[in-house]
């Protein structure tokens, strides 16, 4: 079976995005890998420019800000390369693109 990858980023992109239990998030990539994410973990590494400066790249939101009980409203695609999350505590504006979540995927 080919591998489906990223024309530009040349890297492997989601096949299938769904809520794996109230608390965590799975992405099973088109390499086959599948990355079982807590949600609570994906809101604290929201990269827009009202969690990190944009200027330095500095940390803005404080991981303690956000609550453990943080969950995923809607999940929206971004073009072929990204999906904004729309979260319970009222955060909207981030984009996790996929080369991002690949990075934070947690050892399986």
């Amino acid at each position: 079976m080919a591998v489906v990858l990223d024309p530009i980023m040349n890297s492997p992109v989601p096949t299938e995005i769904k809520q794996a239990s109230s608390t965590e998030l799975q992405i099973t990539w088109s390499d086959g890998q599948v990355c079982t994410y807590p949600v609570a973990h994906l809101r604290r590494n929201c990269r827009c420019a009202a969690c990190v400066d944009e200027w330095t790249g500095a940390q803005i939101l404080k991981p303690s800000d956000v609550n453990d009980s943080v969950k995923p409203i809607t999940l929206n695609p971004v073009g072929n390369y990204a999906i904004n999350i729309e979260w319970s505590d009222g955060h909207k504006s981030g984009i996790y693109t996929f080369e991002h979540l690949r990075e934070l995927c947690p050892a399986q």
